[in-house]
């Protein structure tokens, strides 16, 4: 059985360090929904890219997604590079970064979830502010704010377990309002959950 989860971001922060000027967004997810002990197989960080006209029209952007290792109050956070992609200026679409190791990570030790970093350089190493970039934040339109999605796969035991415990409460039951009560219930929570699932798969 496999099964995909999006978090949108949760906080989204952009900030600038002297002396360099150095343009970023941070972003936070909670992945709280995961269930615990199963394995992310994949996850990707998704952010939408509008066309940029103006001044940086011509540019080829280099766009770096960092997960945060650590952060300090009075300097920059410490940082390690997951994924950079080259993108022209005139594109425009949904952007994906890998970001499966990190989550992870996350999923064993939410204490070391600190998010993720994205920073915006010009071929010729220009720091550029993600939103010249055409980078869309959580102030823009809801179908296109950045989002992270999380595939796993529940494992075939726990799902055999279950099942077997389901039987067992069915046969033990005698009381048929009891037991259409119960099934009523397990079905109830079952469809909420499937629901849940197939639509942030969309």
């Amino acid at each position: 059985f496999s099964f995909c989860f999006l978090f949108p971001s949760a906080v989204e922060y952009d900030k600038e360090f002297m002396p360099h000027q150095r343009h970023h967004k941070e972003f936070k997810f909670n992945l709280s929904q995961i269930p615990e002990g199963e394995a992310v197989t994949a996850a990707e960080f998704r952010i939408y890219k509008d066309c940029v006209v103006g001044s940086f029209k011509n540019q080829t952007f280099l766009i770096s997604i960092y997960q945060v290792l650590q952060e300090h109050q009075n300097r920059a956070s410490d940082l390690f590079l997951l994924d950079t992609r080259a993108v022209w200026a005139s594109e425009e679409g949904w952007l994906e970064f890998d970001v499966t190791a990190t989550s992870n990570m996350w999923v064993m030790s939410p204490q070391h979830n600190m998010g993720l970093q994205l920073s915006v350089v010009t071929r010729d190493g220009f720091s550029v502010n993600p939103r010249e970039a055409g980078l869309i934040g959580r102030d823009g339109p809801y179908d296109k704010q950045p989002f992270m999605v999380a595939f796993f796969k529940v494992s075939e035991v726990h799902v055999r377990t279950t099942r077997s415990a389901t039987s067992r409460r069915r046969q033990q039951s005698r009381n048929r309002s009891t037991q259409a009560q119960d099934v009523s219930r397990v079905s109830s929570v079952t469809g909420n959950h499937a629901t849940q699932v197939i639509m942030q798969c969309k």
